[in-house]
């Protein structure tokens, strides 16, 4: 395998069949039950932690969805996860397979693609090279905290990922080189990369893919935007900050 050997291996989780059955057991036992009030609170431990499991085939979707079916959990809390691992999921997947271009520009939809290429001249605020959002050097300490996190721990929370993303287009020259960027740290660092789940995400955030059009503004024309403010309405933000600062990252090595 061509493993990257810059990355560093991480203690907090454990490969394996084994590992991903305890993993799994966890997550119905303690995190389940909260599923749907904490799955958008990354200062909460409220998702499964699966993914990894997932892509790399040490646990099965299906078994996952019987498993959780089985619980002795709300249905509210069941159904807003399956609707993840199975609809989203299955989603990521005909897009990836039935699209050739699912990490290209040409793979967005007609909409998207029109709106973008009208907001094209549009002037940037800011302007990052690959190698500044690597190392979390961003104007932007939120997003610094979710490339941090994700540098750190090969994980980044899935709703940190959309204003990630969504940040990568409005501070590059062009969609282009907002998609290339945004695959390169994915596929680097997160445990899950070079995942249907990770592209069709990105494709969602940059690209309009599987949304619709919204109000336009410029640079993002009528993809969907999202500002810092919306992660404030939806959890303690300073505190995510705190929690994946550079002292943090360091303490951590």
């Amino acid at each position: 395998m061509d493993v990257n050997r810059t990355v560093g291996e991480l203690d907090w989780i454990k490969p394996g069949e084994r590992a991903a059955k305890k993993m799994l057991d966890e997550f119905i036992s303690n995190r389940l039950k909260d599923y749907d009030t904490y799955r958008n609170d990354p200062n909460k431990k409220g998702q499964s932690d699966l993914s990894s499991y997932l892509h790399f085939g040490q646990l099965s979707a299906q078994h996952v969805a019987l498993e959780v079916r089985n619980a002795k959990i709300e249905e509210k809390e069941k159904n807003a996860f399956l609707e993840e691992l199975i609809v989203r999921r299955e989603l990521a997947d005909n897009f990836c397979f039935y699209n050739q271009y699912y990490n290209d520009f040409e793979g967005f939809p007609d909409w998207a693609r029109k709106t973008l290429n009208d907001h094209r001249k549009d002037k940037r605020e800011y302007i990052y090279p690959a190698d500044v959002f690597e190392q979390a050097g961003t104007h932007d300490e939120l997003w610094n905290a979710a490339q941090i996190e994700m540098n750190r721990t090969g994980k980044m929370h899935g709703y940190m990922r959309m204003y990630w993303a969504k940040k990568i287009l409005e501070w590059t020259k062009n969609p282009e080189e907002a998609i290339k960027t945004s695959i390169y740290l994915n596929d680097k660092y997160e445990l899950d990369g070079r995942d249907p789940n990770g592209y069709t995400g990105i494709a969602w955030s940059i690209g309009g893919v599987h949304d619709r059009p919204w109000f336009e503004r410029p640079v993002f024309g009528k993809i969907r935007y999202m500002s810092s403010r919306g992660p404030q309405k939806k959890f303690d933000v300073q505190k995510y900050i705190a929690n994946n600062s550079v002292s943090e990252r360091k303490k951590n090595k």
